[in-house]
């Protein structure tokens, strides 16, 4: 599944190149919130949300890199947004903002940085939708996947297998036509791409069937 990320998008033409990337076969709308605090960052808030939703019958899955996640749930859940992940290192216990999102009726996901062991999310995997292994520190487009991701992904694999093999395994950071092959047979089947869609030679749809297709073979 191909989830472009509009932090790469051009804003001024943001509805259409969404309308675009659908009309390529993208299967969701990756949504980077940035607080400038837990990253070193702003982005967008839950107006570009509210703007995007009637353009597009996609899934919007929000990601926020935010110390306190609680806080955005609300504006975000109104706008029209369908799934939040939020990050393992700003959630001591993550189960109870797992339930808040699951009581609003929305997916939940659980993201980790580079540089957090992988194990740390295997006591949530059966309680999640989505596990999401950053393969690049979070907080600007455009980086270098890093190449330990690879074996950090396999072994996620191999713990979503043991304990909720219907939990998708999302990846996010440095993917693009060199990378995204490398990171499907590790086991990932979610890919989050920004750079790679949206600055595409041809334009966002060569870039979302580029990438689809790499995915396939």
């Amino acid at each position: 599944m191909i989830a472009p990320s509009i932090l790469s998008a051009d804003f001024s033409r943001l509805g259409e190149q969404v309308r675009e990337v659908a009309g390529a076969g993208a299967d969701r709308i990756h949504v980077d919130v940035m607080d400038g605090h837990f990253v070193p960052n702003l982005s967008m808030g839950s107006i570009v949300v509210k703007g995007l939703r009637p353009v597009t019958t996609l899934p919007l899955e929000v990601h926020l890199m935010v110390e306190d996640p609680g806080r955005f749930l609300d504006g975000f859940v109104k706008a029209g947004s369908d799934a939040f992940i939020v990050h393992l290192e700003v959630l001591p216990d993550p189960r109870p903002m797992m339930e808040q999102i699951r009581g609003l009726g929305k997916k939940v996901g659980l993201a980790f940085n580079p540089d957090m062991p992988v194990e740390k999310i295997e006591p949530y995997l059966r309680d999640i939708d989505l596990a999401l292994c950053m393969t690049v520190f979070p907080g600007f487009g455009g980086q270098a996947y890093i190449p330990e991701s690879t074996e950090r992904l396999q072994k996620l694999r191999e713990l979503v297998d043991k304990h909720n093999p219907a939990c998708e395994i999302e990846v996010d950071g440095g993917i693009n036509a060199a990378t995204i092959a490398t990171a499907a047979r590790a086991g990932a089947n979610v890919f989050v791409a920004g750079n790679a869609v949206f600055l595409a030679d041809g334009g966002p749809a060569a870039g979302v069937k580029e990438l689809a297709a790499l995915v396939k073979k």
